[in-house]
């Protein structure tokens, strides 16, 4: 056997053009990447399965309760608000509150607490006659209260719905949203990136079990609180209606969906079908939203208050802001347009029938086209017939205030804001890791060492079912491919596929020793590369490749070294080919592990099949983007007798969410990462557990640039613990040494083969 030593040798190899196959597989034809056509394959896989959704959801009984509950969990609308018994002036030693007043309306700027050190701002508009109706008018994200108010230039006057609606005879609060601009996207700790303030905000609170559709929502809820308040003090409530445009259009459709408090709702330039929400900007990403939520459900649970549905034309977004000098670039590609006429009256009618108490619905075009004025006078006279309301003659002639009178927007709101989310956000994280405390650790019997697997199997469904995510088991036979690609003089490498499901196989290369006896039974190490590797990236022993100076041919190592070897591909390449893959499969209420753990499955089944496996003995080895599949993967799948995770394994909730590190990924391009409420839930610690009681190893650079020593310690340090606990110290392990990104290949190795119960070679 070759000495170890010699792994820094480049690797001798022969390249077969023959297809000489293992037995039991047919030979593998075929050229091409087939990377790319994993991951396009995986694409048309998951275009399916929204499909399958979307034909689904129309046959799926809803209870009211538990599909409301489900949504407030699926938005983030989940924090208490503060009561809300009044709204407060916003003034000052040198401005008065008042920004406007005429014959028909007085307009005050305003705020209202929503969460501790969190506050909605806006405009309350009080009409000057009484006050038939009270309404929250809610804006584009691009567009200002004082624009809707008609008190700064922007909107046409016959939009200007918040003014209208004031003259109709309705007190008015019109709410500040978080706008597409980048201005405060970042720290001055940090860096500033290009990502517009939604998906700033978005990114931090996905992966706290947060959203900016649920923060905003709140931030209405409280509008609505207050609405009630003011009702008390009177013997007959008055009506409470919504009304919102493009972004405004989503938060009051979800916002109505929620409260049956709002009699009256319309919905202008946001109603359509949500098949192609992945492509849409990210902070529309709802986990789970087509599996149950689509806007026909959303519409439904309106039925039978009053909805209009106003099909409107929005500006046309193409993307993020582009990168500016001195900000960092990354922000996740997303687009929107006026949607066709097609799609919005296919989604209507869905929505009529969901239900069998019809709803006081109305569809509003400009026959079978987008109107060009969103909120036109059509719209608002169904709007104002929901919430009872008889308007003065003539209101929406009302002229707009004189441009002399234009009021400027305050140039602190929007970072105020932006800042108040980010802090509360913030706060979430700090306190996630007392939450997982409760509801995981302190859930455990450290005395269940041997049922360990069992005990934890509450949690494991969990990480599996809410996390991650689920497709039905492959239905499809294995049907194995293989031919002969590499070898050396100890082994030979195969090229293999393996059918998941249609569209989808896994691939990767066994390497098999050639000094294997008739009936012996082996070891196996899988070796899993990182982002946008290969598995040749875990087998070259070119020393003057990219791939070696981070792998350092592990895979080819540990084969010299005796062990059977399969080195998988996952399918994290190809930047935003496989980025999207993640877009796609979140809607579902999956992700892209929803498809790398069946791919793993399937590999387990065949090598298990394999005279020449132990499959009691085959462990899991990875690197970067592999090791947080060697967290993922091996917590779900008990026939990985252990796992190492190198130069993944940190403190991962924080990494995903602070705001305060370099290491952030909130500062990066991988807009993919982000997993749905895993900061309440599973941390790599966590994880750790639900590998426990197998053997698990961390292998850390001290210059690895992932994290920092600290936080991989802290987090470590809990996982030790835990093994001491269960009175098993001697299986988990971590190896720190004097380098980067980087396979070490010291102590990993002399771990696989005590635990692997493998021989290490002679030196």
């Amino acid at each position: 056997m070759r000495s170890v030593f010699l792994g820094i040798l480049a690797l001798s190899a022969l390249y077969h053009t023959a297809t000489a196959a293992l037995p039991g597989t047919r030979p593998l034809t075929g050229e091409g990447d087939r990377s790319v056509q994993m991951v396009a394959g995986i694409s048309r896989f998951l275009d399916r399965q929204i499909a399958s959704a979307a034909q689904k959801r129309p046959q799926q009984k809803l209870d009211p309760t538990a599909a409301r509950k489900q949504l407030r969990h699926a938005i983030g609308a989940v924090d208490p608000i503060l009561r809300t018994e009044e709204l407060q002036f916003i003034s000052n030693t040198t401005r008065d509150s008042l920004r406007y007043r005429d014959a028909h309306m007085e307009v005050h700027a305003v705020r209202w607490p929503v969460f501790k050190n969190v506050h909605g701002e806006g405009l309350l508009i009080t009409p000057s006659g009484q006050i038939q109706a009270r309404v929250v008018a809610i804006p584009d994200a691009d567009q200002t209260p004082e624009q809707l108010a008609g008190i700064a230039p922007g909107i046409k006057p016959e939009s200007q719905y918040g003014r209208l609606l004031a003259a109709a005879g309705c007190q008015v609060v019109i709410p500040a949203l978080i706008n597409r601009s980048d201005e405060f996207s970042g720290s001055d700790r940090v860096t500033y990136t290009n990502q517009t303030h939604r998906e700033w905000i978005y990114r931090q609170a996905f992966e706290m079990g947060r959203h900016i559709i649920g923060y905003e929502v709140r931030k209405i809820e409280a509008v609505l609180n207050w609405f009630e308040a003011e009702d008390a003090k009177i013997p007959d409530p008055l009506a409470i209606g919504l009304v919102g445009y493009h972004e405004g259009g989503l938060l009051a459709l979800h916002t109505a969906a929620l409260n049956t408090r709002v009699q009256s709702t319309l919905v202008s330039g946001y109603f359509n079908e949500r098949n192609q929400v992945w492509s849409e900007p990210i902070y529309r990403n709802i986990f789970g939203q087509l599996n149950h939520l689509g806007d026909a459900e959303l519409a439904a649970f309106i039925a039978p208050r009053t909805l209009i549905v106003e099909h409107a034309a929005i500006p046309t977004i193409s993307g993020p802001p582009a990168t500016r000098p001195g900000r960092r670039s990354g922000a996740a590609p997303g687009a929107l347009k006026t949607p066709a006429f097609a799609t919005v009256s296919s989604e209507v009618r869905k929505a009529m029938k969901r239900t069998h108490i019809p709803p006081k619905s109305f569809f509003i075009t400009a026959n079978e086209k987008p109107l060009n004025n969103f909120a036109n006078k059509q719209s608002l006279d169904l709007f104002l017939k929901g919430l009872q309301v008889t308007p003065p003659a003539n209101w929406h002639s009302t002229k707009a205030p004189p441009k002399v009178l234009h009021s400027p927007i305050p140039q602190e709101r929007q970072k105020r804001m932006v800042r108040e989310l980010e802090e509360h956000t913030q706060q979430l994280l700090r306190f996630s890791e007392y939450h997982r405390t409760k509801e995981f650790w302190n859930n455990l019997d450290y005395k269940q060492t041997e049922n360990w697997h069992e005990h934890t199997q509450l949690h494991r469904d969990r990480l599996s079912r809410e996390v991650i995510g689920e497709f039905h088991k492959p239905d499809i036979p294995l049907n194995p491919h293989s031919r002969k690609i590499l070898e050396t003089e100890e082994w030979t490498g195969y090229e293999v596929t393996l059918d998941i499901w249609k569209d989808v196989f896994a691939w990767g290369y066994l390497l098999l020793p050639k000094d294997i006896k008739p009936n012996e039974r082996r070891p196996v190490v899988v070796c899993q590369h990182g982002l946008e590797g290969l598995p040749m990236d875990t087998i070259t022993r070119d020393q003057q490749s990219r791939s070696y100076r981070a792998y350092k041919g592990f895979a080819a190592e540990l084969a010299d070294r005796g062990f059977i070897v399969f080195a998988p591909h996952n399918p994290y390449r190809g930047r935003d080919a496989f980025r999207v893959l993640q877009r796609k499969a979140n809607p579902l209420g999956k992700s892209l592990f929803s498809i790398i753990v069946p791919q793993h499955n399937r590999i387990l089944d065949w090598l298990g099949s394999q005279p020449f496996v132990d499959p009691k003995r085959i462990g899991f080895y990875g690197l970067s983007y592999g090791g947080k599949s060697a967290m993922r993967i091996p917590a779900l799948e008990p026939r990985y007798c252990l796992s190492i995770c190198s130069a993944d394994f940190n403190e991962w909730i924080r990494k995903n969410t602070t705001v305060d590190a370099r290491y952030s990924y909130i500062f990066t391009g991988e807009y993919e990462i982000f997993e749905y409420d895993l900061g309440h839930t599973f941390n790599y610690a966590e994880m750790a557990a639900l590998i426990a009681p197998r053997p698990f190893m961390v292998e850390r650079g001290h210059h690895d640039g992932v994290a920092p020593d600290e936080w991989v310690a802290y987090e470590f340090a809990k996982v030790r613990r835990l093994y001491a606990q269960l009175k098993i110290p001697e299986r988990t392990e971590i190896e720190y040494f004097n380098g980067p990104h980087t396979i070490n290949g010291q102590a990993t190795y002399a771990f696989l083969h005590r635990h692997l119960n493998w021989p290490e070679p002679k030196q």
